[in-house]
């Protein structure tokens, strides 16, 4: 009795007892340990970035030790459980173990992709911005239908959100729409939806009925700390002012309060529009450029690092990287990964995890 319950759950205990040996999870209890004495220091706040970057650091291991124990003790628990029933030949517990396993086997899955999540913007806040490519107002609707997939995506995760700019299509949708998106490790996942998004469709703005193709570009920008050190001149930015296009009452719409801020050696360009405040938004488009220019010498960092690093960057920033096919078939690809399904409204309704976590567990492997 119970002998396949507990070769199952011996089975997830030997692949977790493997993880922690690939990790090296004695390594990361001395480095909290380590890392304990370090920010206890009087001296910590001496030097402002280097005390940061301990917290950052030490919050980093620590969350990771606490999900390892956590799911020990559930595997222990298990264990135990299926071992008292066999003891006890107690039948009436089947139902409940399965289940625990099932539990159990989810939980594991989570934590082992939880370990691909531990680059130094993962645990950030993201900013999305989606803007339309080739399709006229088709090209405008594809980028409202991104923009439901992505929000309803969020409210699966219980992710907060603010559409914080917009630029609204001439008949339908947006031309190009900015989210800013709160929660844990929003850009460790969200950052795997960057590139160019491909709708095929029976056109509803075609009278013939005849089939369009439609292109829209996702870019992610990872949420950094307001005293993060980086250096940015005012010369080297085009600041512009204009009136907002979105809702937000009278007010917003009379002024000039709208702020798009250009970063003139690299290109970069930042827009907020979703507060009355000219200043405000102002303060939230130099965060997004702060986190953007931070993100390019992360980048650099890299490159410095890898030889084959360009040779990624051209496959994860490249253009294409997954097609919506609505009609003469459904299937949604990604053509980095292979990853398919035929289910298109549940993917244009929020199921995207899918695609991110096989996306994200296959750069980890590359890398």
């Amino acid at each position: 009795m119970y002998e396949i319950e507990k070769k199952q759950i011996e089975e997830i205990k030997e692949k977790f007892e493997h993880l922690l040996d690939r990790i090296n999870i004695e390594n990361k209890i001395e480095q909290l340990q380590q890392l304990d004495i370090l920010t206890q220091a009087a001296d910590l706040w001496n030097n402002p970035k280097n005390a940061r970057e301990l917290l950052q650091k030490q919050q980093s291991v620590k969350r990771l030790l606490e999900e390892t124990n956590a799911l020990k003790k559930i595997i222990i628990s298990n264990l135990e459980i299926i071992e008292l029933a066999q003891l006890e030949r107690d039948a009436a517990l089947e139902n409940e173990i399965k289940k625990e396993i099932t539990d159990t086997q989810k939980k594991y899955e989570e934590y082992e992709f939880h370990l691909t999540l531990n680059g130094e913007l993962d645990h950030s806040n993201a900013y999305l911005i989606i803007h339309s490519g080739a399709g006229g107002t088709e090209a405008c609707d594809w980028v409202a239908m991104l923009l439901r997939m992505y929000t309803r995506w969020c409210e699966r995760h219980k992710f907060k959100y603010k559409m914080i700019d917009s630029l609204a299509g001439e008949e339908a949708g947006y031309k190009s729409v900015t989210l800013h998106i709160v929660g844990e490790y929003v850009y460790g996942n969200i950052k795997a939806e960057r590139g160019v998004h491909r709708l095929v469709r029976i056109s509803p703005f075609d009278s013939n009925k005849r089939r369009h193709t439609s292109f829209a570009s996702v870019d992610v920008m990872a949420e950094v700390d307001d005293d993060i050190d980086i250096d940015i001149n005012e010369s080297d930015l085009r600041i512009d002012t204009y009136r907002s296009s979105g809702a937000g009452g009278q007010h917003v719409n009379t002024t000039d309060s709208a702020v798009r801020i250009t970063h003139i050696p690299t290109g970069v360009m930042v827009a907020c529009q979703s507060e009355r405040s000219q200043i405000k938004n102002r303060a939230t488009a130099m965060k997004m450029l702060k986190g953007r220019l931070y993100e390019i010498e992360l980048e650099k960092r890299q490159k410095e690092a890898s030889d084959e690093y360009s040779n990624k960057q051209k496959i994860e920033w490249g253009s294409q990287i997954r097609s919506y096919v609505l009609h003469p078939y459904n299937m949604v690809k990604d053509l980095r990964t292979n990853c398919e399904t035929s289910n298109t409204t549940a993917v244009l309704d929020g199921e995207i995890d899918e695609f991110i976590e096989t996306y994200l567990r296959h750069i980890a492997k590359a890398n």
